[in-house]
């Protein structure tokens, strides 16, 4: 599918660092490359993108970015992981600061999940009048992050292909209502807003119930960066935004993005109705399964992974399954995984996240 050349896009991917044994390190001076930026924990690195007019402009600045951090990992002896989780690791050490200090009161020891949970966040740029419906078919399109899962533990532990997902939806969020989880379709711009600061709302009265300071809280958070919920419409970036995939190779991050933006972008004057018999996407319309459906294949997407129905809705939906080859659908541990193996599957997808940017295979998009 080929995007249309003037709506943006953005990326923002998050990749462990290691060392030259696999073992989680700081990145250093990584984070003074373009683009890059620390996460709020310390192994973590992050790379983002600026707003691209086209598939192609948003490949070549990722790809160099990346190898950028790759060219000043071999000077200072680190690298790059594109897992969704460590696989298996001690404690996860946070980077001080207010806003995560509030998370820990509200969240508790179920934050500790959120900890060790890599994943990627695409932009596509608000269609003016279409933006509710832009945000209604990405809703649509969620159970796409079985495309890209790629890791199937947590600390050691097989827990399911799209583990990050569930330690997010299912077990670091649980006690927050609403937070985490997919939101149904929206009506109207003024639902969204209700919905967030019904959120926010909630959120800040659980957190002065913690014992955070008021003028604290409101310092850190606001309706909109007070959610966690994987599709979401941005006012501050003019964009609706889809935090539901892993972090993967990067050809697929770009492949994803791809799609997004022709799907879920320029909606080119189609409707989009919503409780279709048959979902589809297709030049003349935009038909959404109902909510519930949407969820059905999102818990699979989660708990069983790319399976056959689920590839066969996300064909009608505009994707190409069989063009994604999903990290944790490949992979060959399904029991428990030591420290020492974590160590070593950690450098070998290192390579090859380095064997991804460095082939560079021609974009066909656009």
């Amino acid at each position: 599918m080929s995007s249309t050349p003037s709506l943006r896009r953005s990326i923002e991917v998050e990749y462990w660092v290691v060392d030259e044994a696999g073992s989680l390190t700081q990145p250093g001076s990584l984070i003074d490359l373009p683009g890059a930026e620390r996460e709020f924990v310390e192994p973590m690195l992050e790379i983002k993108t600026t707003p691209c007019t086209s598939t192609t402009e948003l490949r070549e600045e990722l790809f160099e970015r990346v190898r950028a951090a790759l060219d000043r990992g071999d000077e200072i002896g680190k690298q790059l992981v594109p897992l969704a989780t460590p696989l298996n690791h001690e404690a996860i050490r946070e980077i001080p600061c207010d806003r995560t200090r509030i998370q820990n009161a509200v969240v508790g020891d179920a934050f500790e999940y959120v900890r060790h949970c890599a994943g990627t966040h695409i932009h596509i740029e608000q269609q003016p009048g279409r933006a509710v419906d832009q945000l209604n078919t990405l809703i649509a399109l969620d159970p796409a992050l079985a495309l890209v899962n790629s890791a199937r533990h947590f600390r050691g532990e097989a827990m399911a292909p799209g583990a990050r997902s569930k330690c997010y939806r299912w077990l670091a969020y649980d006690n927050l209502r609403n937070q985490g989880e997919l939101w149904p379709y929206v009506d109207d711009r003024a639902d969204w807003n209700r919905r967030l600061q019904t959120c926010y709302d909630r959120f800040r009265e659980q957190a002065i119930a913690a014992g955070i300071d008021e003028s604290t809280f409101e310092s850190c958070f606001d309706p909109e960066s007070a959610v966690w919920t994987p599709v979401q419409l941005r006012e501050e970036f003019g964009t609706v935004e889809w935090r539901s995939p892993d972090t993967t190779l990067p050809s697929r991050t770009v492949s994803l993005a791809d799609t997004l933006a022709t799907v879920a972008g320029e909606l080119d004057g189609r409707p989009v109705d919503i409780g279709g018999n048959t979902p589809c996407i297709d030049d003349e319309r935009i038909v959404l399964p109902d909510f519930e459906t949407v969820s059905d294949y999102v818990d699979t997407a989660i708990e069983e992974g790319l399976t056959e129905s689920l590839a066969a809705y996300l064909s009608r939906m505009g994707f190409e399954p069989d063009a994604f080859d999903p990290i944790a659908d490949t992979f060959d541990h399904d029991g428990p995984i030591d420290r020492e193996t974590a160590r070593q599957l950690r450098l070998e997808y290192a390579t090859r996240l380095r064997e991804d940017v460095r082939q560079s295979p021609a974009m066909t998009a656009d």
